[in-house]
Parts: structure tokens; sequence; C-alpha cells
């Protein structure tokens, strides 16, 4: 099944790189090709419903949407490199794929760069601040417009992991970044750098032990059919962004520019509306009906054994230090107000048991 879907997707590819040369049309609409690795029932895939319908909306006539979920286009890099070409319009792709093509994306897999969600997505919610790196891409052909939660990234794996010395001989997943690699390096385990496409086969086949991903990964990839300990390191928090054509874009009026765009937002609203409710029913479904168990850990541990990659990666990426200092900026500020609502929350409670 593995062979025959490559060949397919291989297909495809080919057939659209070279018969379509970056665009067609069907009973006068120019058609859009959005790709993404994910499954039909996943919040991003509802999130590009979300995108097609608002575009439609306003301009059916002139627009056709097609989503291509499952990797049916190839890998996210294989994606992107179609989004280059404008074989396709859009691919949505994890951070560590963008960094191949700008190096300042690498911030994002970086190990413990946010200190809680809340700073996460109030970094990425910055529109203004955040538009400074979407657009840092225009001359490798494409252009970020918005970015989706992809949650926190924690280890899974067919063997139990409670401390970092439990990864030790393990081979583990990795998304195709070097910082994903040396973090993964620095717990002890052999990093596996693969398309997320083959993981299930790779765990099932015993070629790696486990990989690193949010929960959704268990359920609707059926990783959890094959990998039954899923632990909460929390080592990283990575957002998948939605990638359009450069050229494609620079094609549009500004009325339809601003569509595409107010399309983006809206996606990435529904998207996070879905998340939590995805989560908390792959958690139920994982634990209840593929047997994995869920396992709670002490992360200092972990996150001492990462602080040298963090140090390495600004040394070796000057570019991404302001960018971290942002980042750290916003961790302080919502570390000092969960700190405040911990604190009331203390003396509320200490009032009730006198």
């Amino acid at each position: 099944m593995k062979r025959m879907k490559q060949l397919a997707a291989s297909a495809v590819c080919l057939g659209m790189a070279l018969t379509f040369s970056g665009c067609s049309y069907t009973g006068g609409k120019r058609i859009v090709r959005i790709s993404h690795a994910q499954s039909e029932e996943h919040p991003e895939h509802q999130g590009l419903l979300k995108f097609k319908e608002v575009v439609e909306s306003k301009f059916g006539d002139k627009y056709e949407i097609q989503i291509f979920p499952n990797e049916l286009l190839g890998s996210a890099q294989e994606a992107i490199e179609l989004c280059q070409t404008g074989a396709i319009d859009f691919v949505v792709a994890g951070t560590a794929n963008v960094e191949t093509f700008e190096g300042d994306y690498e911030i994002f897999s970086m190990p413990y760069l946010f200190t809680s969600r809340d700073a996460y997505h109030a970094v990425m919610n910055d529109v203004d601040y955040m538009s400074q790196l979407y657009n840092s891409t225009d001359e490798s052909g494409f252009r970020v417009l918005t970015w989706f939660d992809a949650g926190i990234r924690n280890f899974y794996s067919t063997k139990k992991i409670e401390t970092p010395d439990d990864l030790k001989g393990q081979k583990i997943r990795v998304q195709q970044s070097p910082a994903s690699v040396a973090m993964v390096n620095a717990f002890g385990a052999a990093a596996s750098p693969m398309s997320f496409g083959e993981v299930y086969t790779a765990i099932q086949q015993g070629v790696i032990q486990g990989a690193e991903n949010n929960e959704l990964a268990l359920t609707n990839n059926k990783h959890g059919e094959v990998a039954k300990y899923y632990t909460y390191t929390q080592h990283q928090m990575v957002p998948d962004v939605l990638l359009g054509n450069t050229k494609f874009l620079d094609s549009l009026s500004d009325e339809e520019y601003d569509v595409f765009m107010e399309a983006a937002h809206d996606a990435t609203e529904l998207e996070m509306s879905e998340w939590d409710k995805a989560v908390e029913e792959a958690y139920n479904y994982a634990k209840d009906v593929q047997g994995v168990e869920f396992i709670d850990v002490d992360i200092e541990p972990f996150r001492e054994k990462v602080k040298g990659v963090q140090q390495d990666m600004i040394e070796r990426n000057p570019g991404i230090k302001d960018m971290y200092e942002h980042i750290q900026e916003v961790n302080k500020e919502f570390d000092s107000k969960n700190s405040d609502k911990n604190s009331t929350e203390a003396l509320i409670e200490e009032g009730e048991t006198k």
C-alpha cells in the first residue's frame, strides 16, 4: 500500500508539473490547489474547508478551491517545491520544512522555546510582528499567509519513557530539521528524520521505536495502533503554516488578495476552535480503544538535557536571536500572569480551609 501511495503521488505530481504549468481552468474557473498531510477529520482540513467557503462565496464564479489531504500530492517538502514552481498554489507544512528555505523559521524547532501555550498563541496571533517573517520567503517563491495550531509535541514509543534515560538506545522519528535532530540526540535517543507518512510503517516494522508529535497523530494517523506509550515531555510547540505561491498571490487584484487573506484568517480561527475538542477526542480514543498509556512526567530533567541545544542554535544562526528575545519577553509576561493567578487561587483556597 505504501509503495502504491508513493507511485500515485509521484504520478500526480509529475502530471501536474508537466500538464498544468502552474494553473488550469475548468468551466472558466481558475483551479486553486491546496496540499496538506493530514486526514479529512483533522482540524487543519476543517480550516481549509473554511478557506474554500470564504473564497468561493466571494469569487465562486472565478475560483474553484480543491483540497488534497493525506500527502496525496507528495510529502510536505515535495509539496513546498511544487508550490514554489506554481504547480500547486498552496500547501500546509510545518515550520521545520520551511526552515530549509528560510533559516529564521528554525526558531520554532528550538526545544522549550515557549514556557506556556498562552505565550505561544500570543506570539503567533501578533499578525504585525509575524508578517516580517511571513514575507521573508518571497524570493523563494512562496509566502506564508497564516498559521495553524499543531499542538504541543510529546514523545510516543513502543517503550515506556519516564525520564530522559529511557530514550537512550531508541530510534525516534523527527521532522527534517537540524534543530529537531540535535534535540532528540541531546535527549540520548537516535534521531531519524523521515516523512510523516512513513512513520506508521517504520514503527510497525521496528525501524524506529517511536516519534514525537501531538495526540492527533495517535488516532488520525493510527500511530496509537503501533506505539502504546505517550509521554508528556512538552518539548516543542511548532506551528504549521499555510504557504501560497508568490506569483499567484501577486497576480490577484487588491480585492481578491484581501479575500484570500480573510479566508486564511478565518481558516485559522476555525482550526483553533476545533483543536482542543479534537485533542480531547484523540486522547479518549487512544486510551480507551487503542490502549495507549499516557504518562505525565517532570519536564525539568528533559529541559536540562537540551539547554545546550538552545545556545548552539543562537550561536550558529544569529538571525533568530531577535525573535528568541522577543519570545522570552512574552514568556515572562505570561509567566507573571500565571504566577499572580496561582497566588490568588492559593489565597482563596487557604481562606476556604480556615
